[in-house]
């Protein structure tokens, strides 16, 4: 039953990512800023480490392919970073302790070095033409900002999730 739980949780994620920049007042920050919510990046790197880590890698790839046919027009940025951000953030908190504070800011960390290398990748591209500094000012920041407040909102609650998770696989 949890399997199924955890297929819904990240489908919902998949889709509510998307349309949650919509329910934003985005007049509030001005024309000024691009926020880019991580909802699934979060839930990736919460179930790899409180969940299985070899299973959240494998998530990460699968979701990192979904990712990229829906919402990029390359296949391989997100199917390549996600999974990889997954298992060197398993292989820090092997080394860190694990709980969600800890794993809230490490969590942060990933996100900025997904951004930095999706930017990088559409820099070479010649998808994108925004200056380093811009990227930087407009959505690095901004980005990082609302994912620390998305992530102490949902980390605890995820963790827990995950927690029983594999619990529950555990026991079959």
């Amino acid at each position: 039953m949890k399997k199924y739980l955890l297929l819904l949780l990240f489908l919902f994620l998949f889709v509510f990512e998307s349309i949650f920049i919509e329910f934003l007042p985005l007049k509030m920050f001005g024309n000024e800023v691009i926020l880019v919510p991580r909802f699934l990046m979060i839930a990736i790197l919460f179930f790899t480490i409180f969940g299985d880590v070899r299973q959240g890698i494998i998530a990460g790839f699968i979701i990192g392919l979904l990712f990229d046919v829906v919402y990029t027009g390359v296949i391989g940025i997100y199917l390549v970073f996600f999974p990889l951000i997954a298992f060197l953030v398993s292989k820090v908190m092997k080394v860190l302790q694990t709980n969600v504070v800890i794993l809230t800011f490490v969590s942060i960390l990933a996100i900025a070095l997904l951004e930095f290398a999706v930017y990088e990748m559409n820099s070479l591209i010649k998808i994108t033409n925004m200056e380093f500094l811009m990227f930087l000012k407009k959505r690095l920041l901004p980005t990082m900002i609302l994912n620390l407040i998305l992530t102490v909102i949902i980390g605890y609650p995820l963790k827990r999730f995950f927690e029983k998770y594999k619990k529950e696989v555990m026991k079959d």
